[in-house]
C-alpha cells in the first residue's frame, strides 16, 4: 500500500527547509562581514584573548594570549569555520529543496553541530570561561554567542522531529 504524506509532515519538511535556510543565511552574513570588515571583529578576538579588559586576576592572567600572530590565527580559524559551516548549511538547504530529506537532515545536522561547537565550546566555553570574557564590559560576546547557540540548537531539534508517513502506524508508534 503506498505511503501517503500528511499535511503535518509537509509542514515539518517546509519548516526544516526554512529554518536551515535561515541559519545558513545568518552565518553566511556573519562570515561575509568578518571577511569584508576584517578589522572590527579582529579587535574583539584580540582583546578577548589578551584578557586586557578583565579583572587582571594574577591567578588567571597566565591564560592570556598576547601574540598578535596567534590572535590573528585564531580569528582566521573562526572565519574559516564560519564559512565552512555556512557552505554546509547552504548545501543542507539545497538538499531540503530537492526533497532529499535523509541527506538534507544529515548535512544540516553537521552544519548546525559546527555552529554549536563554535559558539558553545569556542565562544561560551573557551572565550567566556577560559579567557573570562564575562568579566569584560567592553568585549563580552556571550549574549550574542548564546543567541546563535540557542538558534542552532532549536533548529537542530526541529529538523529531527519525526515527519511521519500519514499511516496509523506512524501516528501511534506501533509496528504490529
Amino acid at each position: 500500500m503506498p505511503v501517503s504524506r500528511t499535511p503535518h509532515s509537509n509542514v515539518l519538511r517546509l519548516t526544516s527547509t526554512l529554518l536551515t535556510a535561515t541559519v545558513a543565511l545568518y552565518i553566511s552574513l556573519v562570515a561575509f562581514s568578518n571577511i569584508t570588515d576584517f578589522g572590527t571583529n579582529q579587535q574583539f578576538v584580540r582583546h578577548v584573548l589578551a584578557m586586557d579588559t578583565t579583572f587582571k586576576d594574577d591567578d588567571l592572567m597566565w591564560r592570556a594570549i598576547t601574540s598578535r600572530t596567534w590572535q590573528d590565527a585564531a580569528y582566521i580559524a573562526i572565519i574559516a569555520w564560519e564559512t565552512l559551516a555556512a557552505l554546509v548549511l547552504i548545501a543542507g538547504t539545497y538538499l531540503w529543496t530537492r526533497r532529499d530529506h535523509t541527506r538534507a537532515r544529515s548535512v544540516s545536522t553537521l552544519g548546525l553541530l559546527m555552529l554549536l561547537l563554535l559558539f558553545g565550546a569556542g565562544f561560551i566555553g573557551i572565550g567566556g570561561e577560559w579567557f573570562v570574557m564575562w568579566q569584560s564590559g567592553d568585549w563580552n560576546g556571550l549574549d550574542a554567542a548564546m543567541r546563535v547557540f540557542l538558534l542552532s540548537g532549536v533548529v537542530l531539534l526541529a529538523i529531527h522531529l519525526p515527519f511521519g508517513t500519514g499511516t496509523q502506524e506512524s501516528r501511534t508508534g506501533s509496528s504490529s
